[in-house]
């Protein structure tokens, strides 16, 4: 099954997660993605276990359905090469400082004037034209710069940061939407676009869709900062054998789980009445709920929230994932054979496309597997495809 992105040539420059993950969202739609590295490859290639040299874990789950080039693009054969995949590329993605980018020679205003139909993206950790322009960032230091961290601070008195790349995988997600969006514009203007995603910036307005909160308003109608979720009691609730996270919110919710909790006199409490008095009283409420919670069995909750209708799930561990019966059902861990490194179980993504998951079309490639392959397809002669990759000492298999 062709992807909905079939036929689009992506040019990938970025590295580490956010660029390639926003890349890989595009190779699993369809598009052709050829990952630009350097000699020294892409840093997440020795982060994590591995089999073989440059095929850490980490990059594995990064990089698939792509192709690998190396080129130094400090030596003109090489530039000269990106060059010539820049004429035919309708997307020009890439994650280097734009001063840097810049005295490569490959600056937005370069490649536009090369190719006006590309669309051009930097991905950047701040805002081109402020003073951090340039700064580098990474996911531990935009959760605490964005607010992310300090909302642990607002509610526990300590920052935390969350055990995760949320802060480069939500960038991700926005600028592969970006990026799909530019594209759209393309087509119907027929003109490249220069589009900008940073991770600074992105990850501000992603925390504030609800943080904001009264302060959204001018003059503030209340301080920032969403109360629910900055409650103490808004955790994991533990029960007899173990923990589930539950949520009712309707005023019907809440009536069916005093009722089937056996603690129905807490449905005529005044504090509790309504969702505006539950959201002021949310501390107690949410403290109440978790000692009915405690009396009960996970597998008792679940069953009696189900057929309540009230939203409920267990607490999955990273190892309880692979035996959820809804995702072993469903056939969500994918079983792949690596060429070079073998067995594998690759998660799926979130998307169908009339009603079937999207193909791996190519694994996560060696460092300039396809190096070859790729500068013959755009007609260069065996010399001038030496002369390109001569400096890529530390490719595999070009």
């Amino acid at each position: 099954m062709p992807g909905p992105l079939a036929g689009i040539k992506v040019l990938d420059l970025s590295s580490v997660v956010l660029g390639p993950l926003a890349t890989q969202i595009m190779g699993d739609l369809g598009a052709d993605v050829i990952k630009i590295e350097g000699p020294e490859g892409d840093t997440t290639r020795s982060t994590g276990p591995g089999r073989s040299d440059d095929m850490a874990a980490i990059f594995m789950g990064f990089n698939r359905n792509k192709r690998s080039l190396v080129l130094d693009l400090k030596q003109k054969p090489a530039c000269d090469a990106l060059w010539t995949l820049i004429d035919d590329a309708d997307v020009f993605i890439h994650s280097i400082r734009p001063q840097k980018i810049a005295r490569l020679g490959f600056g937005h205003e370069a490649v536009l004037a090369r190719n006006s139909r590309i669309v051009y993206a930097g991905i950047h950790g701040y805002r081109t034209g402020g003073p951090l322009e340039g700064t580098p960032a990474y996911d531990d230091v935009i959760q605490g710069a964005s607010g992310i961290a300090g909302l642990f601070q607002e509610r526990d008195g300590e920052p935390q940061l969350v055990p995760s790349v949320v802060a480069d995988k939500s960038a991700a997600l926005m600028a592969s939407s970006g990026l799909i969006a530019a594209y759209v514009k393309r087509l119907r203007t027929g003109r490249g676009v220069y589009m900008e995603c940073s991770m600074f910036e992105g990850l501000v307005s992603y925390n504030l869709v609800e943080h904001q909160w009264g302060a959204v308003f001018c003059p503030p109608e209340s301080k920032s900062g969403y109360t629910r979720l900055l409650s103490r009691n808004r955790r994991p609730h533990r029960t007899l054998n173990g923990f589930i996270c539950l949520l009712p919110y309707t005023d019907q919710h809440w009536d069916a789980f005093w009722k089937i909790s056996g603690a129905s006199k807490m449905a005529a409490d005044p504090r509790f009445s309504t969702m505006p008095l539950r959201a002021s009283n949310i501390d107690t409420l949410y403290g109440e709920t978790g000692k009915v919670i405690a009396t009960r069995t996970t597998e008792e909750w679940e069953k009696l929230l189900t057929e309540a209708d009230i939203p409920v799930g267990r607490v999955n561990s990273l190892k309880d994932l692979k035996d959820d019966p809804h995702l072993k059902e469903i056939g969500f861990f994918r079983p792949y054979e690596h060429p070079t490194e073998g067995k594998m179980e690759i998660p799926d993504t979130p998307y169908r496309f009339d009603r079937e998951s999207l193909p791996i079309l190519r694994h996560p490639p060696q460092l300039g597997e396809h190096g070859k392959e790729i500068l013959s397809e755009l007609g260069m002669s065996q010399q001038e495809i030496q002369s390109a990759l001569r400096q890529t000492t530390k490719a595999h298999n070009t």
